[in-house]
């Protein structure tokens, strides 16, 4: 009985015994099962991570071989684009890659502001001038403001006919520009708390490091309220002289949409053959202004003189127009235009392009020319008027289209020797010493009138005006130098020479 009851427990022992073994066991093995599946999926993603970081560094370096090789080996890749098509997919489709000059370090004296006067090409030459003076005194200069007041009464802002942020990155080597003063300096402005002059004509730059230094120092903001011809033609270092073709030449561009402009009417003209621009500067501000009323019926010349007393700023009244006249100080009349340009032998059918605003007069005083030659155009007539819809009431903006045509055009003649004539006349040196005709005016209308009067034939005359004028075409040659007399002397943008190349030199284009 009690060796049955002993077998009985033992019996029961190993049965609890299996049991807990089975459990043991499936526990283990389910463990284990969970063990591997975790095991996998670390495995799995492990490998999926690899792949993923593989297949990135291949895509990287498959670009940057692209940069390098792709176009070469796509030119004898078969396609059915030529190459042409895909260069334009590619111009659209990726930005071109800017290179910006490195930031030069320095410490700032202070901030200049500048306040631009006169017409566009007139505030192109001072803009020049005034970053080689913020250079120069180690300032940072502020986006020069535009003249708004002057007779032409145009709002456009520097960034309606420059390209500001051009103008800023690609002179961060030379000159700190911001677009406008840090807050609290222009609250202080807001406030009045600057100093504010203008800066004397044709200064060389002890006046600036002597006279404007200080003022900088002292007032942390200095304004110059005019512009025009503040700085010295010569007597600069060279480096100071460079600089100021840089900005000219490079750093100034116009708006892309100004600058597509521009392109499209070239193109147009081009299409048709070779073209002459002449600047015919006879409108109705530069004849109030410089008292010439040559050919003017007396209305217009009361007109003319009433528009004189009313700029304040137009210092010079009472002025004799025929004396101005044989002086040469005047801008050629279309009539006589007409005559010089035969007389210099221009073809009679050539495309000739007005760079100008409205001619006074109108159709009346352009007549004479129009008959000489026929193939008159101006930007008007070659563009759409929705084309320049948003340049209306914007002069400087259409002087600039007329800017960018003047670089283009096989001949550049101007009738008077304003701004315009004389910044394009170094721009066109600058691209090659391109034709442009600088009219003797003060020999010419000497002329003029004695083949009007039959003192000279034709054939005399017009000899005499190739004689004249076959030394005055934009040829390289130093700037005349007058030291006590600096308006009278060549000036610096008309023949910038320090910057010019010589004529066995490549070609550089801007």
């Amino acid at each position: 009985m009690c060796k049955t009851k002993d077998s009985v427990e033992r019996r029961n022992y190993r049965e609890v015994w299996k049991v807990k073994m089975r459990f043991l066991v499936d526990g283990k093995a389910e463990k284990l099962k969970h063990s591997m599946v975790s095991s996998s999926r670390m495995k799995l993603w492990l490998i999926r991570a690899i792949m993923t970081a593989l297949l990135w560094t291949c895509v990287v370096q498959l670009m940057s071989i692209g940069e390098t090789w792709g176009p070469r080996l796509l030119k004898s890749w078969p396609s059915c684009l030529n190459q042409s098509d895909f260069s334009l997919a590619i111009d659209e489709s990726l930005p071109a890659k800017v290179v910006l000059p490195p930031k030069r370090v320095y410490k700032n004296n202070g901030y200049l502001m500048v306040s631009c006067n006169g017409g566009l090409n007139q505030m192109r030459a001072a803009i020049c001038d005034m970053v080689a003076i913020a250079r120069y005194l180690n300032v940072t200069l502020i986006v020069p403001e535009l003249d708004k007041t002057s007779f032409w009464n145009d709002p456009s802002e520097f960034q309606d006919i420059f390209d500001v942020d051009h103008f800023i990155t690609s002179l961060r080597d030379e000159v700190r520009i911001l677009k406008e003063l840090p807050p609290r300096l222009k609250r202080r402005v807001e406030l009045g708390m600057f100093h504010s002059l203008p800066p004397i004509s044709w200064s060389n730059l002890s006046y600036y490091l002597h006279q404007i230094l200080p003022l900088l120092q002292k007032h942390k903001v200095v304004h110059l309220n005019k512009t025009d011809a503040r700085l010295a033609n010569n007597g600069l270092p060279l480096e100071i002289q460079k600089l100021r073709c840089r900005v000219n030449f490079s750093a100034l561009r116009f708006t892309p949409q100004i600058e597509e402009l521009g392109r499209r009417v070239v193109k147009i003209l081009r299409e048709r053959g070779s073209f002459l621009v002449l600047h015919l500067r006879y409108e109705m501000d530069m004849l109030a202004f410089s008292g010439c009323s040559h050919g003017c019926n007396s209305d217009e010349v009361e007109e003319l003189t009433r528009m004189r007393y009313a700029y304040p700023w137009w210092k010079e009244k009472v002025i004799n127009s025929e004396l101005k006249r044989k002086e040469g100080l005047c801008p050629l009349t279309p009539e006589e235009t007409a005559l010089v340009l035969s007389a210099l032998g221009i073809n009679h059918n050539v495309q000739i392009y007005i760079a100008a605003g409205e001619i006074y007069g109108g159709q009346r005083r352009m007549s004479s020319l129009a008959a000489a030659f026929p193939n008159l155009v101006r930007k008007e007539t070659l563009l759409k008027p929705s084309d320049l819809i948003f340049f209306q009431n914007h002069s400087s903006q259409m002087a600039a289209l007329d800017y960018l045509v003047s670089l283009k055009s096989d001949i550049f003649v101007p009738t008077y020797d304003g701004n315009m004539a004389k910044v394009v006349e170094g721009h066109r040196r600058f691209l090659g010493f391109k034709k442009t005709i600088a009219l003797n005016r003060k020999l010419l209308v000497d002329l003029v009138d004695q083949y009007i009067t039959g003192s000279l034939s034709w054939d005399e005359f017009s000899s005499a005006v190739k004689d004249t004028h076959a030394d005055r075409i934009g040829n390289p040659r130093e700037r005349m130098v007058i030291a006590e007399r600096p308006k009278e002397e060549d000036y610096f943008y008309a023949n910038p020479h320090e910057c010019l190349q010589s004529l066995d030199e490549p070609l550089r284009y801007t």
